[in-house]
């Protein structure tokens, strides 16, 4: 593991896609469920860890738009967990300064957890540490299309032209955009895909991908992750001489 230093850049805002939590368990001999539930331990250190890291955000995979495509069964085990961990967690973040924000198609779920979602976000909204942000239902074409959306409602009133349309405008309707830009993204479970997850946001985030499955990731691969990207020079498309002279 690489020495860390007092010099070292931190990333501003992290996100992670906890993919192998299904693997792992089946690894095990045991249900995907047993993965699952094992996976919100790992969340718990990594939110831990990035908070003592003073990292200003972190973003997490927790339902893809796609996930709706697996058996109902473990669907439904989903959705009970994440309405679970939403009662059981949220003082634990309030606790520690953390804000939480539900990112997503939220209409895809049901009452009771849209409900629970937003009293939530209520505990939380005024505290100043790590803004957690939970991506639910989510997916990076969905934020896109959504953002483009509200900018033709306002052509259609009048209110906006279309010349008036920069990256800048449709930036400022995307999910995240009072954030930093993602600096760094990581993926366990060994995949190489950013599978929809902030298409926009990740524009010049560094990628990180790891073979480790989403259980077994702890405070130290995490670190292994940051050690990586502070030895990564972010050039933004300009050449190494001019962010030298910087």
């Amino acid at each position: 593991m690489t020495t860390v230093t007092e010099q070292q850049t931190l990333p501003r805002h992290v996100a992670i896609i906890m993919d192998g939590n299904g693997r792992w368990a089946e690894s095990k001999g045991k249900h995907r469920v047993f993965g699952h539930k094992h996976g919100v331990k790992s969340l718990r250190k990594a939110i831990s860890f990035a908070n003592e890291k003073q990292i200003q955000a972190l973003t997490i995979y927790a339902f893809s738009s796609e996930n709706w495509k697996r058996p109902k069964k473990e669907v439904n085990m989903l959705m009970e967990l994440f309405f679970t961990v939403l009662g059981s967690e949220v003082k634990k973040l309030h606790k520690h300064n953390i804000k939480l924000n539900i990112i997503g198609e939220l209409s895809g779920f049901s009452e009771r957890l849209q409900k629970k979602v937003l009293q939530a976000q209520k505990i939380t909204e005024h505290n100043s540490g790590l803004v957690l942000n939970v991506a639910a239902n989510y997916g990076g074409r969905w934020d896109i299309t959504q953002a483009s959306k509200q900018l033709a409602i306002l052509v259609e009133k009048g209110e906006l032209t279309p010349d008036e349309i920069t990256e800048e405008r449709l930036n400022d309707v995307m999910n995240l955009h009072s954030l930093p830009a993602v600096d760094l993204m990581i993926r366990t479970g060994g995949d190489h895909r950013i599978s929809n997850f902030l298409l926009w946001q990740l524009a010049y985030a560094e990628l990180y991908f790891t073979d480790i499955l989403w259980p077994d990731f702890d405070a130290e691969a995490f670190q292994d992750a940051l050690d990586v990207f502070s030895g990564k020079e972010r050039r933004f498309g300009q050449t190494s001489e001019q962010v030298t002279a910087r």
